[in-house]
């Protein structure tokens, strides 16, 4: 497990309504359907883009990152690195290649807001190092 914020949420499972912006502006979303189950070493989460079925996970191998995987953004299992510093419950990045471009950012966090619900965001980051929204879970209702 990475931290003890997360352990304490371990056997979880959560429901809620996610955004995915594909504009490069980032103003226009798509919603959807989403659920969480966080497990000892790892979280799974589905979701709906275009009427198909979507999973993805985090599986943390120590407290230095993870393994991110997802049917739609991530198909081929990539390695994240943890950072213990940032706020949330866990935060972690990897680089991936663009063609004729230097590497992007992609980083992945996990919040618990005061009044009880989780969110996973997921934002993309250029290598000039602005950032764009990816990705938003929220999950209100434990199922």
């Amino acid at each position: 497990m990475i931290n003890e914020r997360l352990a304490k949420l371990t056997g979880t499972r959560w429901t809620g309504t996610g955004e995915l912006w594909l504009d490069p502006a980032g103003n226009t979303a798509a919603y959807y359907a989403c659920e969480l189950t966080i497990e000892n070493d790892a979280i799974h989460y589905s979701w709906w883009y275009d009427k198909a079925p979507q999973n993805g996970s985090f599986t943390f191998f120590d407290e230095n990152g993870a393994i991110w995987v997802d049917s739609w953004h991530q198909q081929n299992p990539v390695r994240c690195v943890n950072n213990p510093e940032a706020w949330g419950i866990f935060t972690v990045s990897h680089a991936y290649e663009v063609p004729d471009s230097p590497d992007w950012g992609w980083r992945s966090r996990l919040s618990q807001r005061p009044d009880g619900s989780l969110v996973l965001q997921m934002t993309n980051i250029t290598p000039w190092g602005e950032e764009g929204r990816a990705v938003r879970m929220v999950f209100d209702n434990r199922a």
